[in-house]
């Protein structure tokens, strides 16, 4: 079980862990043991998390969503596969949590007198300088 929040907790069925070899360096150790972690969390088919964090969490997310619904955490910093699965877990916690936090809502705002007269000024000026750049006419 993976606690989130006070009241938030992952169930072990909706993760799974898979080991791999790990890259980078680290001598004859890094050619035989499993010290990558995969780390697979079922979002889409999680009763905890309400419809509204799982978009959040999909748009969060990004490229480690499946077309499934999974979330795939990978973690390779370190030598030890057991600091390599705490490491997966904490950024599944972070995620999760970035996700249940709702977006603020936005509060439409009016443009100001003078930014709209600035506005205005501008482009008479811009067509002043596009004016002058016509041939002139002629004068009979």
């Amino acid at each position: 079980m993976l606690r989130i929040t006070d009241t938030l907790t992952i169930a072990d069925w909706e993760l799974t862990e898979s080991f791999s070899r790990s890259s980078g360096p680290g001598g004859q150790n890094v050619n035989k043991v499993e010290t990558a972690v995969e780390l697979r969390f079922e979002a889409a088919r999680s009763p905890h998390l309400s419809p509204a964090v799982k978009a959040r969490l999909k748009r969060i997310a990004g490229r480690r969503w499946t077309l499934d619904g999974a979330l795939v955490i990978r973690a390779e910093e370190t030598r030890s596969q057991e600091r390599n699965r705490a490491i997966a877990k904490e950024r599944l916690v972070a995620l999760i949590k970035q996700a249940l936090v709702p977006p603020k809502p936005r509060i439409p705002t009016r443009p100001t007198l003078a930014s709209q007269r600035r506005r205005v000024d501008a482009k008479q000026a811009r067509g002043a300088v596009k004016a002058l750049r016509a041939r002139p006419e002629d004068e009979e």
